[in-house]
This record gives structure tokens, C-alpha cells and sequence, in this order.
């Protein structure tokens, strides 16, 4: 019965997992369909670029919850099997990553199923680990934010949430300030999904194609600016470009003149 009962509590978490808040947050604002903007994620950060960022703060929100109450539900219905525990948020990661409701066939005839890249919840996981001591995840919360506005790549600000927890997990376990070994196992799980989700952006991360964010979009927008304030009044990029060329031609129409002289 009580495996029974451990099944449900991890399907329900992949169900609850598989609720794609980020396209339904999007369509409701802007009518657009997430899946058809940059990545095609369903995930915050592509919110962001289809809804502006109160659509993908309100998506990262949700999306952390379904890994919190994924963990809280486990604890409620199960309080002595820590293994449900880790599971359950385990479960709404993939949920999140592999949507039962984005089921699709592609072109090819191939079977997938769509969903984020699954950070939000890999947070929300382990903030129901640590409840209700949730405020120790903060203290890794810097490094993601590095990554994201300093380096400016979110494929690796989302490998960086798994990553940075179970580093606080197994630091938390040796200093003996918890005593659940199985919550490192939790982060080192879910940054190997992440980096299986991530495997487009990783590829174009080593080609130079991924997009970034943070100060660097700004930065070159900048830069761009100024270059066209540095533009004479009227004069466009393509003059800018074709009057050098004139003028490095003027030296050899002269020397054509000068050698004409010489032969007469």
C-alpha cells in the first residue's frame, strides 16, 4: 500500500510538473504561442522574451512552486520516507522539461514531448527540501544571478541552480547542519537532466551562437548608439563606408597622370 501510495505522489507531481504556466501566462497577455518565440521553452526566460518581465517573473514563480509543493505533498502524505521526498520534486523537474500536455509529432514522425529547461523547479525542490529553513538556498542565490546578468548566458545560469545546490546540500551535510544525505543526490539528478535538456544551448554556446542577456545585449546597444551619434548629419553607414574607398583611389588616378607626363 504504501508503495501504491508513493507511485501516486510522484505521478501526481510529474502532472502537476507537466502544467505549462509559462504558455499560458504568454498566451493570455500577448496571444502569442510560446513554443514558436526564440528557444520555443516554456520556461521564464523565454517568457521574458515573448511577454516582457513581469510575464517571466510570474512564470519562474510558478514554475519554482510546482517543485516546493511537490516536496511539501511528499512530507504531508509520507513524513518518514525521504526518498519520496527527493523524488517528487524530481518527478515535476522532468514534468516540467518533458510536458505530457506538449505532446507533439514532428515532421520527421517523431514523438517528443516540449516543456522549460527546468531551473524554476530544480530551485523549488530544493527550497522544500530545506523547509522550512528555505532561506539556506539563498546563500547560493548570487551565483545564479552572477551567471545570468554577468556572464549572460541562461543555459548556464540554469546548470548553475543545480549545481550551486548540491553544493549546499553536501555542505550542509558535512557541517552536520542536516542529516539527508539523499538531498545531495537530489541536486547532482537534476543537473544531469538539465544538462541533458540543455544539450541545443551548450552546442551553440562552443559555436558562439547562444544568446545572452544581462549587461551585454545592453552594453552593445550602447555601443551601437554611439556609433551613430558619431555619424555626420545625413550621412549613412553605406557612405561611411564607400568614402574611404574613393579616397584611397585618388592617389593611383594621380600617379596615372603623373606617369602620362613623363612619357610625353
Amino acid at each position: 500500500m504504501q508503495m501504491l501510495i508513493g507511485a501516486g505522489i510522484i505521478l501526481l507531481a510529474y502532472i502537476f510538473g507537466s502544467i505549462p504556466f509559462g504558455l499560458v501566462i504568454v498566451w493570455l497577455t500577448t496571444g502569442k504561442d510560446i513554443r514558436q518565440v526564440a528557444s520555443g521553452r516554456t520556461g521564464g526566460t523565454n517568457a521574458m522574451r515573448a511577454a516582457g518581465c513581469g510575464a517571466g517573473v510570474a512564470t519562474a514563480l510558478l514554475d519554482i512552486f510546482k517543485g516546493t509543493a511537490a516536496v511539501l505533498v511528499a512530507r504531508a502524505v509520507m513524513p518518514d520516507n525521504i526518498w519520496i521526498e527527493v523524488l517528487a520534486p524530481i518527478a515535476a523537474v522532468l514534468g516540467h522539461n518533458y510536458s505530457i500536455f506538449l505532446a507533439e509529432r514532428e515532421e520527421s514522425g517523431r514523438f517528443r514531448l516540449r516543456g522549460g529547461a527546468g531551473g524554476a523547479p530544480t530551485a523549488g525542490g530544493a527550497i522544500g527540501l530545506l523547509w522550512p529553513s528555505w532561506w539556506l538556498i539563498l546563500l547560493g542565490a548570487p551565483i545564479p544571478l552572477l551567471m545570468f546578468f554577468g556572464v549572460g548566458y541562461a543555459s548556464l545560469t540554469t546548470l548553475s541552480v543545480a549545481l550551486t545546490t548540491s553544493v549546499i546540500f553536501a555542505v550542509l551535510y558535512f557541517l552536520g547542519y542536516s542529516t539527508h544525505w539523499q538531498y545531495i543526490i537530489y541536486g547532482i539528478v537534476t543537473f544531469f537532466i538539465l544538462l541533458w535538456a540543455l544539450r541545443p544551448n551548450i552546442k551553440a554556446l562552443m559555436e558562439g551562437r547562444e544568446r545572452f542577456h544581462g549587461w551585454r545585449p545592453w552594453r552593445k546597444k550602447e555601443s551601437e548608439a554611439a556609433e551613430k551619434t558619431k555619424q555626420p548629419a545625413g550621412q549613412t553607414e553605406t557612405d561611411s563606408k564607400t568614402k574611404p574607398t574613393a579616397k584611397r583611389k585618388a592617389p593611383a588616378s594621380k600617379n596615372k597622370k603623373s606617369a602620362a607626363k613623363k612619357k610625353k
